[in-house]
């Protein structure tokens, strides 16, 4: 039998786990609900920015639930932002811009302040992973020096901007959630959500303690009374 004769075995079917079918399914749930990304086109001089949907409205609207806005003077102003900060050279990187644009929506903003936050938070990453790769090749070492001076303050600046969208969104409020308590006999606690506040001023006297208790096996100190306090005091009398 020649190898064109033989028959060949088509390959086995690859059948998912169940671990990987949860995964695929909590993927494409994610896909679907995703806002659209944008797609770039040029006219002559003239560059457009639009939402890659095929209607246009709708993945306009989209967009703009995405970024937590409904003024499109701000989704116009904003795309123009993002290309201008996602891009290298003088042309526009359709890639980069989409980068920040998932980076703003994964934030989930709420309205137009935490979308410009979030889009800071995007352009501080791209400079951070700018000096870390100038990091990774200096060549001498005030290259060195520099490059790492620069990551370092950049580090920092995207953590502050996480801590600066936390206080935002939380009101500045700080809670303290108390999860185990132990209260002895007559005493009482309050379980849940404990809101610090300002500490209340003191007051002007403090209340009195009670005196201390005696030990019983000492005994008593004998009482003393109160005509007694003073002992009388002899006058003298001078002789003439």
């Amino acid at each position: 039998m020649t190898a064109q004769n033989r028959t060949t075995r088509p390959a086995a079917k690859y059948q998912p786990t169940k671990q990987e079918l949860a995964g695929l399914r909590k993927f494409f749930n994610k896909r679907a609900e995703r806002a659209p990304r944008v797609k770039v086109s040029k006219h002559g001089e003239l560059l457009a920015i639009k939402p890659d949907h095929p209607h246009e409205a709708t993945g306009l609207m989209l967009l703009m639930g995405a970024l937590g806005t409904a003024d499109v003077d701000f989704l116009n102003s904003f795309l123009s932002q993002l290309a201008n900060a996602g891009s290298q050279g003088r042309e526009v990187d359709e890639q980069g811009i989409n980068f920040m644009l998932s980076v703003v929506k994964s934030i989930q903003p709420q309205d137009q302040i935490e979308a410009m936050l979030a889009a800071q938070m995007a352009a501080v990453h791209m400079a951070t992973m700018t000096f870390a790769r100038r990091l990774a090749h200096v060549e001498n070492f005030p290259e060195q020096d520099s490059a790492e001076r620069a990551f370092n303050k950049l580090a920092r600046t995207f953590a502050a901007q996480m801590e600066a969208l936390k206080r935002y969104r939380t009101g500045g409020e700080q809670k303290v959630t108390v999860q185990h308590v132990t209260v002895s006999e007559g005493g009482q606690a309050i379980v849940g959500n404990v809101t610090q506040g300002q500490r209340a001023a003191a007051p002007d006297k403090a209340a009195a303690s009670p005196p201390p208790l005696a030990d019983a096996r000492t005994a008593p100190m004998p009482s003393i009374d109160e005509s007694k306090k003073q002992a009388p005091v002899r006058r003298r009398t001078l002789k003439k």
